[in-house]
């Protein structure tokens, strides 16, 4: 292998996130500039993503907003219950698949929406009720949720489900009818299917401390106190012509609970107060840590279902608007995630990470989302999928092995290779030395991961910055393609 010996600068693996608990950072990073929304919010460890229609794939001038600004994709309507399964039993995820199939080609995460809600159901559902309505839907979650299986990064399991007003209470809905606990239950069953997604449960009108965010937070609560999964929480934010005063102090009670909070739905008024209030949305993301994304609800004013509203970042030709310029500022002047807790201190083996490599920016990638012993690892462009998800199992001494949220099989230097070059794969856990990695600190609080049988480093062969690019142990010399970025996610 031919090493650019130009990469030999410090080694420079930032953990970010807030590695374990108590635990006292350090270090922090200051803010860079990002050109770009989604390779700002990145920069802060979070998404910035558009609703699509899939119908608009072939507009030029949508697609390359599409692509060149937001790293986060959600379908406005493709993978709801009506499209998705229009006739009892019978599925169809034509939209979904080619919405996936974009945001992977083009190194985007997808957020789901939504296997529940009270509205667009297919005419069958409407004319179900009681047990057979619940039976239905348990398996509408379980069949869709299993065919997106490691595709998604959060689904919104259930929308809407809470009533307007001032009682706090849950909507009337035929769904309700079928017995008080039917989201509980349906967050089982979309658990059971894709264990990798986040599970979240969205809404909208809970931008503040009020009845119904209160009768919601009333429900995690309960939630988290009884195991129940769930591990988000949307807030649609469709916004007029000002803001909350508590919108941020909502977001982080809900944080408090232990549970991401999500911008799902942005959009915001015109008028002169549209780009404050869309900054101020920003800022209040980047100021509660379990924040992970914003989602706008379409990519310009003309693709937006307020009409003339005009609520969106992009005007009907397609240029950026004030409000653009103000979230991107926003977005700038945000802190870096905290980095490298002390020496010494472990990471947070409850948490998963997104591995990013220096020298390329892409992320450790299980290659075509691969569940099978021997599945090649190689980098991509990070998506923050199930299958460029680890977390650290202790295997004592400082060592961990890296399990794939996508698969639950572990890095691995195939047949206990001790040469350079040793291929990385992923193989069923045994806990052998050739599934063992340390951190190796080095200097301004960057890690290498170091193979306990071979003492090499993962490395990315050949320094490839390509989608593709193999991952392989080499001796440790310190190179920016040996250095990785922990990305805490959940």
């Amino acid at each position: 292998m031919n090493h650019r010996r130009a990469l030999r600068a410090a080694v420079t693996v930032a953990v970010t996130g807030a590695l374990a608990a108590g635990m006292a950072m350090t270090l922090s990073t200051s803010a860079s500039a990002g050109t770009t929304l989604g390779a700002s919010a990145a920069e802060k460890g979070r998404y910035f993503g558009a609703a699509v229609a899939t119908g608009k794939l072939s507009d030029g001038t949508y697609v390359g907003i599409l692509n060149s600004e937001f790293n986060s994709v959600v379908a406005e309507n493709e993978m709801k219950w009506d499209a998705t399964e229009p006739q009892q039993g019978r599925f169809s995820y034509t939209g979904g698949d080619r919405l996936v199939s974009h945001a992977r080609a083009n190194g985007m995460s997808v957020r789901g929406h939504a296997l529940l809600w009270h509205a667009q159901q297919p005419g069958w559902a409407q004319g179900l009720s009681g047990a057979a309505l619940r039976s239905a839907a348990i398996n509408h979650v379980t069949q869709v949720a299993t065919h997106f299986r490691g595709q998604i990064y959060a689904w919104d399991v259930v929308n809407e489900a809470f009533a307007d007003g001032g009682g706090g209470g849950r909507r009337d809905s035929n769904l309700q009818r079928t017995g008080n606990d039917w989201i509980e239950a349906a967050f089982r069953a979309a658990r059971a299917a894709d264990p990798g997604a986040k599970l979240c449960y969205n809404d909208y009108n809970t931008d503040g401390v009020n009845a119904k965010s209160t009768g919601i937070y009333n429900m995690v609560r309960d939630f988290k106190s009884r195991g129940v999964p769930i591990d988000c929480v949307g807030f649609q934010s469709h916004l007029g012509t000002t803001l909350a005063g508590d919108y941020q102090a909502n977001l982080q009670r809900f944080a408090d609970l232990g549970v991401d909070v999500q911008i799902t739905e942005l959009d915001v008024m015109t008028g002169s107060n549209q780009a404050n209030i869309f900054a101020s949305v920003t800022r209040a993301c980047l100021a509660v840590s379990r924040c992970t994304g914003i989602t706008t609800w379409g990519v310009r004013d003309s693709d937006s279902w307020r009409g003339s509203d005009n609520a969106l970042l992009f005007d009907r030709s397609g240029n950026k608007k004030a409000a653009y310029t103000a979230v991107l500022n926003a977005l700038n002047e945000g802190s870096n995630p905290p980095s490298t807790p002390p020496p010494g201190t472990p990471v947070d083996t409850t948490a998963w990470y997104v591995l990013v490599n220096r020298n390329s920016g892409k992320a450790l990638d299980v290659y075509e989302r691969a569940t099978g012993d021997g599945a090649r690892i190689t980098q991509w462009s990070r998506n923050d999928g199930a299958w460029q998800q680890w977390q650290f199992v202790d295997s004592g001494g400082g060592y961990y092995r890296l399990k794939s949220r996508n698969s639950g099989k572990v890095l691995d230097v195939y047949n206990f290779s001790t040469s350079d070059g040793g291929a990385i794969v992923q193989w069923s856990d045994g806990n052998g030395t050739n599934q063992q990695f340390r951190l190796a600190e080095s200097s301004g609080g960057y890690l290498r991961l170091i193979n306990r049988n071979s003492g090499k480093a993962v490395e990315v062969q050949g320094a490839s910055t390509a989608d593709g690019g193999n991952i392989v142990q080499y001796t440790d010399w310190g190179g920016n393609n040996q250095q990785w970025q922990l990305v805490r996610i959940g």
